[in-house]
């Protein structure tokens, strides 16, 4: 690792892609797998920079489709590393399209990718940590960590050893579901 810190802008990344009908769905919107893979394409390159090794997807946190992509609009992708652990960095993506013929934008979908650095022999390897000169700056990294705060809770507390049933059974009243427990 060359530097023990560096700047959000020296990995920032933006790419745009026309949409083709080749990339549709059924309903001949763009398919979100299609966008999915061209967000996972554009954080490993981000953290990729950032780290200076190759990296690997470890989570993808909330990916809401805001909007439809048509076919023949220009989707614009920008990603940003928003926080680094050791050997993680979470990058925040923000995906728009952009009718060509009109003009009109839309946003359509902003996620956040964990990414591993992993080194020549397959390990995590460390990562910069990152230079932070904004208010958004720190807004975002103090984001990633109550974000990851909120994941461990989250998942212990649903754990199998040790979720009460019974401590939830109110949040069901009113869903479409059907209780039968085997006793």
């Amino acid at each position: 690792m060359d530097k023990a810190y560096k700047s959000i802008r020296e990995s920032q990344l933006t790419i745009s892609e026309l949409m083709l009908p080749s990339h549709s769905n059924f309903s001949g919107k763009i398919h979100g797998g299609h966008i999915l893979n061209l967000m996972d394409q554009i954080a490993f390159a981000c953290a990729s920079k950032h780290s200076g090794n190759y990296c690997v997807t470890a989570s993808v946190n909330k990916v809401d489709f805001l909007n439809p992509i048509e076919v023949g609009e220009l989707v614009t992708m920008k990603a940003s590393v928003n926080f680094t652990g050791r050997t993680s960095m979470v990058v925040g993506l923000r995906v728009d399209s952009e009718n060509i013929r009109t003009g009109k934008r839309k946003h359509c979908n902003s996620s956040y990718f964990t990414m591993v650095a992993k080194d020549e022999h397959g390990k995590s390897a460390p990562v910069p940590g990152i230079i932070l000169t904004t208010k958004d700056e720190i807004r975002r990294f103090a984001r990633s960590i109550v974000r990851q705060n909120e994941g461990k809770n989250r998942t212990s507390r649903f754990s199998s050893k040790i979720f009460k049933v019974d401590d939830y059974l109110t949040l069901l009243d009113g869903s479409n579901s059907k209780v039968e427990l085997n006793k």
